[in-house]
């Protein structure tokens, strides 16, 4: 095949692409998408940037992206830069004053930061937010063992929508108030789950660093690529998934039970792992439906 004949073959294919994400692109136009992003993609700097032209892309084809970001990696890294080494009760930082000061520093100082710089170099779109802005996470404490680790008691989505309205794309650092104005961490699976229940979004996307959820995850067969609330429960409850998948599924199942279409765990480390979900027929990883 001559150079030109391979550019034609290379533009049909191209052009083939672009009508098959054409009903999508139709389909998701002013929905609302909540992504959790986060696990090894998020500091890979290659992924990272796949990563922001996906979330813009989906922002000038008319859907609404909200981003929201956890850190944990980057807390424990920045607690031993400044001389404090983590303890953990159940697998779960404890957060006294001082490691709330650096958990704020490395989430909103260092990570949100990054993601909007990231998505702004493809468009001018990103705005940085914590959850102790505008009302939006009000926490509680969890565990006096935990110290300043919350739960959620209360979401207040206003300050999004208003941005949602102005084409934006919120990018949210997990940090909640509570009525006194003391801070707390929340897990950032938890808030995405809550944030997508309070926009009634049309879905939910994890990205993490596994290719979705497995009924047996030493089996890389045994991959679900589709399933309800229903069997997740009883998963769930049969012990299938690891700890770190724990808080994501319980949020899942929280968000789906009230007023999510869809969730869906995909592999952040696939190159354009958005695109791929949203846009083609195949899809990736596992979705779930109520």
């Amino acid at each position: 095949m001559t150079a030109p004949d391979l550019k034609l073959a290379d533009a049909a294919v191209k052009a083939q692409i672009l009508s098959e994400a054409l009903p999508y692109i139709r389909e998701f136009t002013g929905r609302t998408v909540v992504i959790k992003y986060g696990g090894h993609a998020m500091d890979d700097p290659a992924f990272a940037d796949l990563f922001a032209q996906d979330v813009v892309l989906m922002r000038v084809v008319g859907m609404n992206p909200v981003v929201v970001h956890g850190g944990g990696p980057q807390i424990t890294q920045l607690m031993r830069r400044l001389g404090k080494e983590p303890e953990w009760v159940d697998g779960l930082r404890v957060t006294d004053a001082e490691t709330l000061d650096i958990a704020r520093m490395a989430l909103v100082g260092q990570v949100n930061g990054r993601i909007v710089a990231s998505l702004n170099r493809h468009g001018s779109f990103a705005v940085g937010l914590s959850g102790e802005d505008a009302g939006l996470i009000t926490a509680e404490a969890r565990d006096e063992r935990l110290g300043f680790v919350g739960d959620i008691r209360r979401i207040d989505p206003s300050i999004i929508v208003r941005l949602l309205r102005e084409e934006l794309i919120p990018v949210i650092a997990t940090m909640g108030v509570d009525a006194h104005g003391q801070g707390y961490n929340v897990n950032a699976d938890t808030v995405a789950g809550a944030i997508a229940e309070s926009l009634q979004a049309e879905k939910l996307v994890y990205l993490t660093d596994v290719a979705g959820l497995y009924r047996d995850f030493d089996d890389p067969d045994s991959l679900i690529s589709h399933t309800d609330v229903a069997e997740l429960t009883l998963l769930s409850r049969t012990g299938a998934f690891d700890k770190g998948m724990i808080p994501k599924v319980a949020s899942c199942i929280q968000a789906l039970q009230n007023g999510v279409s869809r969730a869906h765990i995909l592999d952040g480390r696939t190159p354009h792992a958005l695109l791929l979900e949203f846009f083609t027929r195949e899809g990736i990883g596992t979705m779930v439906t109520p």
